[in-house]
């Protein structure tokens, strides 16, 4: 004899690891589109290609910042990864200024994104938003604090103070190749010279 009553509740685990396979796809078609289209790509549109509905995107990022801060917490995970682990050959000084150029490069080839994700009408910063920008600070910090201690770098200087100077020459440069030597010159006035 079969039970006509409804069916139960797949178990908690399933819901989870849908919930997870399904930010992985939103994510996935969120970058492909992005890079086709910018970051005003529709959210229809991002929902559509990841193969769920409105709800289920919605659900994971409530609103276009969350999204597109979430696009790129990847690649700030590993230009944190980066600092956190240099190369083992780098002076402290190289160490701080090669993750700088990355980050430098990184903040010029995502100016329209990071522009999209940080900018609103309310001026509201999603918890990812201001995770990502800790992370980036303490990696900064960090390096910074380092150099410092070797005396490679002007004692006075403060991670504030670096990643202002950085983040302009990244937004001011008129290219990649420009905000790299923006950031070349900026070395040398950062540099103790000993």
């Amino acid at each position: 004899m079969t039970s006509s009553g409804p069916e139960p509740a797949p178990p908690r685990r399933t819901r989870r690891a849908d919930a997870s396979r399904n930010a992985t796809l939103l994510l996935a078609a969120a970058r492909e589109l992005v890079a086709e289209s910018g970051p005003e790509v529709a959210l229809d549109e991002v929902a559509r290609r990841a193969g769920v509905g409105n709800a289920t995107l919605y659900r994971h990022f409530p609103t276009r910042t969350d999204l597109l801060v979430a696009v790129y917490a990847d690649e700030v995970a590993e230009l944190c990864h980066r600092g956190a682990d240099p190369p083992t050959d780098l002076s402290p000084a190289d160490a701080l200024f090669s993750w700088l150029d990355a980050f430098v490069v990184h903040v010029a080839t995502k100016r329209p994104l990071a522009l999209a994700a940080t900018e609103g009408s309310t001026g509201r910063r999603s918890a990812l938003f201001d995770q990502w920008h800790s992370s980036i600070r303490a990696t900064a910090s960090d390096l910074l604090r380092r150099a410092q201690d070797a005396g490679a770098v002007r004692p006075g200087l403060t991670v504030t103070d670096l990643l202002a100077l950085a983040g302009g020459a990244a937004l001011t440069g008129t290219d990649v190749a420009h905000a790299r030597r923006l950031t070349a010159l900026l070395r040398c006035g950062l540099e103790t010279g000993d």
